[in-house]
């Protein structure tokens, strides 16, 4: 067994409040009223969509933590590309545990291969335009680390994990400092070494990189701006193409010649993949 980990997530902590917050203070009634103590189940999760896989080790985790005698066996890994019925992992163990442990368990994968299997699709729609896919900060509170985990199984390079780990001058920021010069110039004195900036016209540019941006974020511009604007860099900073990205624009926005295409689609909008688990009684 291959315990799952993340950097800055806690496996056991997200596992025990999630359980916590399925069972309040009675438990699984149901199960406990309806299953035996002693009966025992068999049971395979399998996908009814054809999905990019994310999150079976946090499942496993779920099932561990209510039958640390569970017997799990893992028929793909994690980023695998898995077409419609295919079987993810089979599991035998205490059925109270297993029918307690379960709806944690899929909603977890579901989600996590939902935005994995979405990414993918982003990934493959700019295949060798040479623009690299970022997620964004639109994630569900508390669960930032672990969709952020899945964007990058699906393919997608993680951007910002917070708002500590680089300046992002929006325009809120600039109206408030009276402008893009003094924002930046402001960042630039603070000591910070990572300042994106964002754009909606070609006349920012120039006061944003002489100010001392280091990447530029190009904000809802059609193709034919956005292509203006990479050439007015002329590769002095990053390029990253931003708002009201979809799966039908993606191309034409990663043709422009940015290097980067963000969507917060990723994270904000990916459906829950279809997946099932079926229990036989042994």
């Amino acid at each position: 067994m291959t315990r799952f980990t993340l950097d800055g997530f806690d496996l056991d902590g997200f596992v025990a409040a999630t359980l916590a917050e399925d069972l309040g203070d009675r438990g699984d009634i149901t199960s406990a009223a309806v299953i035996p103590a002693e009966a025992r189940f068999t049971g395979v999760m399998d996908t009814r969509d054809a999905i990019v896989v994310a999150g079976l080790g946090i499942a496993e985790a779920f099932f561990r933590a209510l039958d640390p005698e569970v017997r799990i066996t893992r028929l793909v890994e994690d980023g695998a590309r898995v077409p419609a019925h295919s079987e993810l992992m089979r599991l035998e163990g205490s059925a109270r545990a297993l029918l307690t442990a379960e709806r944690s368990a899929l909603n977890t994968v579901q989600h996590l291969s939902g935005i994995a299997t979405l990414t993918r699709a982003y990934v493959d729609a700019i295949a060798d335009t040479g623009a690299v896919l970022l997620d964004t900060r639109k994630t569900i509170p508390g669960l930032r680390r672990l969709e952020k985990y899945a964007t990058r199984t699906g393919g997608a390079q993680n951007h910002r994990l917070g708002l500590w780990d680089a300046a992002m001058i929006k325009d809120n920021h600039i109206a408030v400092a009276g402008g893009i010069a003094p924002a930046v110039q402001r960042a630039v004195a603070a000591g910070i070494a990572r300042i994106i900036v964002e754009v909606d016209r070609l006349d920012q540019i120039a006061p944003a990189l002489d100010a001392g941006a280091t990447h530029l974020l190009l904000d809802n511009m059609p193709p034919a701006l956005l292509r203006e604007a990479v050439a007015l860099v002329g590769g002095r900073v990053p390029t990253e193409a931003s708002g009201g990205v979809r799966l039908d624009t993606v191309r034409a926005i990663a043709e422009s010649g940015v290097t980067y295409v963000s969507v917060g689609r990723l994270t904000q909008s990916a459906p829950a993949a279809d997946i099932g688990l079926d229990f036989t009684v042994i």
